[in-house]
């Protein structure tokens, strides 16, 4: 019976140990864990924002079709959709948050202010007024001075180029009445300089350029260097800014990455692309198009020494004060106004 015993006993660790030898599990060791699903990354939900331009679509606005198809608001985060209207509507549209941005003129951003509709100007896009006094060569004209007599046509007496054009011979020791004035027609303006039906037309320095291509020999004066003025500028409203900041920020690093791509040497692309999918009514213009960003827009209009401190957008606070009391004195606004209660600084 002992040997039996022992016979077993010795059965027992033999098999207990094969088992072990074997690598077999007891039920108190711990299962691995069966491992995770692989995660799957959600696509970011974009945000969708409507920016409203003014006029129709031109290649000029490039840095916005450019911030859409280079992809530079999708990495903001942002779906941006383009629609048109008249500058005033515009205004009005922001403010009542029709749209979330504006693409105005800024001087119909200021008389919008005047009257009390809660705007913002969040980029100072252009940095500088695109008019400009210009007349042929052999007209005799070198300075302000030499307009005195001549007959000098705008596009109407509310006009910010008539104003300018003010600005211009006050600061020059005349006055309104020193000059012919004549209304004519934004459609029938250039043609009327050059068939000599007036000796110079106050209008958008883009047409010295264009008139330069087609072989007319003409010079400028442009209007900024007597008036501080703004052309296109982002707005949104007094409410939209407030409750999203960080998407106005987003909108304006989107806009300042297409203004660096189109200015460092990306001019021909971006208008190419713009008049392929966008401003098709300027096909065949690709080349006159190029010329004007070069000429006009990358180094004058978009770009300034405050720029250059910084960064695209900035606003410089003194010009804006000047153009806002500027159409005061001139009575094309009742209400004057600080320029800090328009244009927002160092938004960050």
């Amino acid at each position: 019976m002992k040997k039996k015993s022992i016979s077993l006993l010795i059965c027992m660790l033999f098999v207990a140990s094969i088992l072990a030898a074997c690598g077999a599990k007891t039920g108190n060791e711990a299962t691995p864990a069966a491992p995770a699903p692989a995660a799957t990354d959600k696509p970011k939900e974009l945000q969708k924002v409507t920016v409203q331009m003014d006029g129709a679509a031109v290649p000029y606005y490039a840095p916005m079709y450019v911030a859409k198809e280079q992809g530079f608001f999708k990495e903001q985060g942002l779906d941006v959709d383009f629609v048109y209207a008249d500058a005033a509507s515009i205004v009005k549209n922001v403010a009542a948050d029709n749209v979330q941005f504006g693409f105005p003129n800024a001087d119909a951003v200021i008389t919008a202010k005047s009257q009390g509709i809660p705007v913002k100007v969040v980029h100072t896009t252009y940095q500088r007024g695109l008019g400009a006094t210009i007349f042929k060569k052999n007209k005799g004209i070198t300075s302000p001075k030499d307009l005195k007599g001549k007959t000098v046509a705008v596009t109407s007496f509310g006009s910010p180029n008539y104003i300018q054009l003010q600005v211009m011979l006050e600061k020059n020791g005349m006055n309104i009445k020193d000059v012919n004035t004549k209304i004519v027609g934004t459609g029938a303006i250039v043609n009327a300089l050059v068939s000599d039906e007036v000796d110079a037309i106050t209008f958008s320095m883009l047409r010295t350029v264009e008139l330069k291509n087609s072989g007319v020999d003409v010079d400028e004066i442009r209007s900024d260097d007597f008036l501080p003025s703004f052309g296109n500028v982002v707005i949104a409203s007094d409410k939209y800014l407030s409750s999203n900041k960080n998407t106005v920020i987003a909108f304006n690093k989107a806009l300042n990455q297409s203004l660096d791509y189109i200015i460092k040497g990306n001019a021909k692309a971006a208008i190419d692309m713009s008049i392929k999918k966008y401003a098709t009514s300027s096909e065949g213009k690709q080349e006159i198009t190029e010329k004007i960003f070069n000429d006009v827009f990358i180094p004058y209009l978009w770009q300034s020494d405050l720029t250059k401190k910084d960064g695209y957008g900035a606003a410089d606070m003194a010009r804006w004060q000047a153009s806002i009391d500027t159409q005061k004195t001139f009575d094309t606004i009742k209400t004057s106004f600080k320029a800090e209660d328009l244009v927002v600084t160092n938004l960050k």
